[in-house]
């Protein structure tokens, strides 16, 4: 992985923004869409059943987008210290910042943002997609490797960011259901 094309490819597709999924700003931006993970807006799955209905969401939103095609994953990590923390072993360190900055070294902040390259395949990521569900991963986000598409999963959704209003369009009339009844689709 060439971390210095990474960042300057983030940066000509993301500028402004740092690679952690809840810090894209999607205000202004006519290509993002909000989905629910599960109905009526329910955030947490209390079961299996559950538990299968938002896979299933995210991975119909995954295939449409990345079928076929190897994506990034990227998953960051906050720690108190600069030095790079243990990840999984396919995933290399790829950046890292000071996110908060404080006079008193304990309450210093810095995000560490892993990537890795993969191919595409429905239920693939439906281990770390679960514990998005949980919350017990936060931040994470899957684009194809050109950065023209981000899907950000979360604890009761995803944000997705595509190329055009028209494709964002065509993917909120094919999952309307799946959308917030909130005026700003949050």
């Amino acid at each position: 992985m060439d971390r210095d094309a990474l960042t300057a490819l983030w940066e000509r597709r993301w500028p402004g923004n740092e690679p952690v999924g809840y810090e894209i700003d999607q205000g202004g931006r006519d290509v993002w869409v909000r989905f629910h993970s599960l109905p009526e807006s329910k955030r947490y799955p209390d079961d299996e059943h559950e538990y299968a209905i938002l896979l299933e969401r995210y991975n119909t939103v995954l295939d449409e987008l990345f079928a076929g095609t190897e994506v990034y994953v990227m998953t960051p990590r906050w720690t108190g210290r600069s030095s790079v923390p243990r990840m999984r072993r396919d995933a290399k360190h790829w950046r890292t910042w000071l996110q908060a900055d404080d006079p008193e070294p304990g309450f210093r902040t810095y995000c560490h943002v892993f990537v890795e390259r993969r191919w595409w395949r429905r239920g693939c990521l439906d281990r770390l997609l679960r514990r998005v569900a949980d919350d017990a991963e936060g931040g994470v986000i899957i684009t194809d490797t050109g950065m023209r598409r981000l899907y950000h999963p979360y604890d009761g959704g995803a944000d997705v960011f595509l190329t055009t209003t028209e494709e964002r369009d065509r993917l909120k009339e094919r999952h309307a259901a799946w959308l917030s009844l909130h005026p700003q689709g949050l």
